[in-house]
């Protein structure tokens, strides 16, 4: 048949590559390899040094208390100046001034601040204080006004003069705890020289002398009377236990105690005389005299967890032991005499940090009297028995590891 014989067929045959002409090349055998060639100027490398860890940057300055007084009370006045002669216990380059007015209105038309001089005078130039901008201020009642910051480096415990040209009410301490200062009519904030006119030693209207520096340990009391500091009609809050242990630790420990306070007191006035101070890291709580045989002790107990409360969110909490009571001006001394006893026992059992003041001031053989020479009337310590309760104070804060502020260097034992 046409078209099926085998030559009309198309036959697939496979064609085989052409051989290279390239020889394959042999794989290398190990160590045959030719050297690649060194660079003509050889690659040198330094070690590097690690760098060094950054030094930690020191906190920003922040101004703290150096001083303050509670001026629970009030005084009213026509157009004067006051020139309050203040210790302070921080050392800083800039201050910041509170003022606080008593029962009534204040205006206050200018203020300065310097180092304190001699009978009234100053030893710096005054320098003027403003609020807001301004010279001066004018508020409602109990109203708390703080001054801008003010350029004047001082050092711990060195002495301010205050004044300032005020009319009205100013809050006042109900103890004489300022001697060195006066008050006279007029208008004499920048004069240079002695004040003249009348000496003045009562704290008013000047509440806080905040200092500005590195941040540090700034501690607060809390009392009455005892803490105030009254001794006799000579008091001076130089003498007060609270300063002298300042001077002894090389830390602010500012006083907020007021005269014949007891808790119910305390705690009322809490937030304008304590909670209102900026930078405080530690108080020092002396409580408790004044509600003897007033309260039972399940209300000595209620009220002092109360204050305890209030203050621990702001503070580190020291509690100091009641001191000796030789005699009670109100209710039964015998009542008195138990409930000191049994709240003595009960703070030492309840809180870590205890300030034993009953320890260093009582008779060995009387809990209930003070050592010779330790008190002025049976009830108040005496500037020896604040110097001894000082030294107490000292030595537990010293133990539990605080240490003078920054700049402060504290006389050598022995020393004055």
């Amino acid at each position: 048949m046409a078209g099926c014989d085998s030559t009309s067929r198309e036959v697939e045959e496979s064609v085989e590559p052409p051989a290279s002409e390239e020889p394959t090349p042999e794989p290398p055998v190990p160590g045959d390899e030719e050297p690649l060639p060194l660079p003509e100027d050889p690659v040198v490398v330094t070690p590097v040094e690690p760098a060094p860890p950054e030094e930690p940057r020191p906190p920003p300055p922040m101004f703290q208390p150096g001083f303050h007084q509670a001026l629970r009370w009030s005084h009213s006045t026509g157009s004067v100046t006051f020139r309050l002669r203040v210790p302070v216990g921080r050392a800083g380059e800039r201050v910041r001034l509170a003022f606080r007015a008593g029962d009534g209105s204040l205006v206050l038309r200018k203020a300065t601040v310097a180092l304190a001089g001699p009978e009234g005078s100053l030893a710096s130039a005054p320098v003027a204080v403003t609020f807001s901008g301004t010279p001066g201020f004018s508020v409602a009642a109990r109203t708390r006004v703080v001054s801008d910051p003010v350029s004047l480096p001082v050092r711990f415990r060195d002495e301010l003069a205050v004044s300032f040209e005020v009319q009205g009410a100013l809050g006042v301490s109900a103890i004489h705890a300022l001697p060195g200062s006066y008050v006279r009519s007029g208008a004499y904030a920048s004069v240079t020289g002695p004040l003249g006119g009348t000496p003045w030693d009562r704290a008013v209207g000047l509440a806080t002398v905040d200092v500005e520096g590195p941040p540090a340990r700034a501690f607060v009391a809390l009392g009455d009377s005892i803490t105030e500091g009254y001794i006799d009609e000579q008091d001076d809050t130089r003498q007060a236990w609270p300063s002298v242990a300042e001077a002894q630790l090389g830390v602010p420990i500012v006083n907020a105690g007021v005269s014949g306070q007891g808790f119910y007191d305390a705690l009322q006035n809490l937030d304008a005389e304590v909670l209102s101070l900026q930078g405080i890291t530690d108080c020092v709580v002396l409580l408790g005299t004044n509600d003897l045989s007033a309260l039972d002790m399940g209300g000595l107990k209620s009220r002092m967890n109360t204050l305890v409360s209030r203050l621990q969110p702001f503070c580190r909490l020291w509690v100091g032991t009641l001191l000796p009571k030789e005699k009670s001006n109100h209710g039964s001394y015998e009542v008195v005499k138990q409930q000191r006893l049994e709240m003595n026992a009960w703070l030492r059992a309840t809180f870590p940090d205890v300030i034993d003041f009953e320890a260093v001031t009582r008779r060995p053989d009387n809990v209930h009297l003070f050592l010779d020479g330790l008190e002025v009337d049976g009830i108040h310590p005496s500037a020896e028995g604040h110097r001894v309760m000082a030294t107490e104070a000292a030595r537990v804060l010293r133990e539990a590891g605080v240490q003078p502020g920054p700049g402060v260097l504290l006389p050598a034992e022995g020393e004055p």
